[in-house]
């Protein structure tokens, strides 16, 4: 068990939700998306307490557990975006156990914005958060800002199972048959990567052709 546990001099919550949210990620995600999730939230919080950055843990935990759920194929859906597959089903999690709206709002921005940069690190601190973390963990964005002892310690306990090599095709399998709800995302890159002569929308040819007469 890993709730209450203290990694790099960060409480793993413990609550009944947050031991719930680890179990659903166990359960329907990988070991690879269950490590970079737990990796993540480590990130985050140590990002949160350097900066004294006040943040409501449980709910950046939740956050974090569900956040690429939308990749699996319990949660996955034909027509949406991941992002929004994850955000929908931790609201959905959280609506249950009687959370205010606010608090679901935050959540689902929270994930919905987590390949967001540009905008995540301007909302919320538990949106900033999560963005910051998970660039960290997946193309190393601030890595010389987390310490040698904290980084292996974190990775000792959950190790990175060759994200490099394993990270694109995990991310592609999530939505590879709904390539077009990559538009205007980072997630276009992957499905350029992954598919032979695709061809991504063009902002540029949107607007030149659109059906307006002028």
């Amino acid at each position: 068990m890993i709730a209450g546990k203290i990694i790099a001099g960060i409480k793993i919550p413990d609550s009944a939700i947050a031991c719930q949210a680890t179990e659903l990620l166990r359960e329907h995600g990988s070991e690879l998306l269950y490590n970079h999730s737990l990796r993540s939230y480590l990130f985050a919080a140590l990002n949160g307490k350097q900066n004294n950055i006040r943040y409501d843990a449980e709910l950046l935990y939740v956050s974090t557990m569900f956040h690429d759920l939308g990749l699996t194929a319990h949660y996955r859906s034909d027509d949406k975006r991941f992002e929004v597959d994850g955000a929908n089903a931790a609201r959905d999690f959280l609506r249950g156990h009687g959370l205010p709206p606010q608090s679901l709002q935050l959540v689902w921005d929270t994930i919905a914005l987590h390949t967001s940069p540009g905008i995540a690190e301007y909302k919320e601190p538990e949106v900033a958060l999560l963005n910051y973390a998970v660039a960290l963990d997946v193309i190393g964005r601030g890595y010389d800002q987390l310490s040698n002892s904290h980084r292996d310690e974190i990775v000792k306990q959950f190790p990175r199972n060759d994200l490099k090599k394993n990270m694109i095709g995990t991310f592609f399998d999530g939505f590879k048959h709904k390539p077009h709800t990559t538009y205007g995302s980072i997630n276009a890159d992957i499905c350029a990567c992954m598919i032979p002569g695709y061809q991504r929308k063009d902002y540029c040819e949107l607007i030149l052709h659109s059906p307006w007469s002028e």
